[in-house]
C-alpha cells in the first residue's frame, strides 16, 4: 500500500490513440488488410517481433568477429552478405551489402542522399539526425565538419570518403580496432562497438 497523496497518472494503453492523419490511415489499411486476408493479426506480431529484434548488436557481433578472425574479416570485405549470413544473421534482402574498412589513413562514413536507405537487419531503426537533411545534405559537402560535431577529429592526412546508400546497395562500416585491445574476448569487443561507429560518425573507443 502507498501512503502519500500526489495523484497517480493512468496507465498508458500498450496501443496509443492515433493523433495523426498518417496514423489513422494507417491503421485503417491494417484492418483493410487483416479483413480481405491479406495478412493476419499473427503475421503482423511475427513482423513487429522481427522488427524490434533488429539491433546494433547484430552489427556489432559482426565486427567483432572480422576483428579476431583475419580469414573472415576477409571474407566479410569481399562478400558482406554471404559472410554476414555465415554467422546466422539475417542480412536483409538487399541485393549487396557492402563492408567499408576504416584504417589509420582512410575514414568511411555512410549517408543516405536521397531518403533514409539503411542497414536495418544489421543495425535496427536509423537514427533521426541520419534521416534528417541537413545530415543528408552536409555530410556530402563537408564531412569533416559533420564529424566534429558528433567528436571524430581526425588527423589532417586521414582520408574521409563518404558513401552513399541506395535502394539496391547497403554499407556497414567496419571501425578501427582500437589499441590495447589485442588480448581482449570477441564478446568484450561487441560490446565496444555502437550503431554510430558503424555508420561511421565515430570512432570506437577502448574500454
Amino acid at each position: 500500500m502507498h501512503d502519500h497523496d500526489h495523484p497517480h497518472s493512468p496507465p498508458q494503453p500498450d496501443d496509443p490513440e492515433p493523433s495523426t492523419e498518417h496514423h489513422f490511415l494507417g491503421l485503417a489499411l491494417r484492418e483493410l488488410l487483416i479483413e480481405k486476408g491479406h495478412i493476419t493479426a499473427d503475421d503482423e506480431r511475427r513482423m513487429i517481433e522481427r522488427i524490434e529484434s533488429q539491433t546494433p548488436a547484430i552489427g556489432a557481433a559482426v565486427v567483432a568477429r572480422a576483428w579476431v578472425d583475419p580469414a573472415y574479416r576477409a571474407r566479410l570485405l569481399a562478400h558482406g552478405r554471404d559472410a554476414i549470413a555465415e554467422l546466422g544473421f539475417n542480412p536483409g534482402n538487399y541485393p549487396d551489402i557492402i563492408v567499408l574498412e576504416n584504417t589509420a589513413r582512410l575514414h568511411n562514413v555512410v549517408v543516405c542522399t536521397l531518403c533514409s536507405c539503411y542497414p536495418r537487419p544489421l543495425l535496427g531503426r536509423p537514427p533521426a539526425w541520419y534521416k534528417s537533411a541537413a545530415y543528408r545534405a552536409r555530410v556530402v559537402r563537408e564531412p569533416r565538419a559533420v564529424l566534429a560535431e558528433f567528436g571524430t577529429h581526425l588527423a589532417a592526412d586521414v582520408e574521409v570518403r563518404v558513401h552513399d546508400s541506395t535502394a539496391e546497395l547497403r554499407y556497414l562500416v567496419l571501425p578501427l580496432r582500437p589499441a590495447g585491445t589485442e588480448d581482449w574476448s570477441e564478446d568484450a569487443l561487441a560490446a565496444l562497438v555502437n550503431r554510430d561507429a558503424m555508420v561511421g560518425v565515430a570512432q570506437v573507443r577502448g574500454g
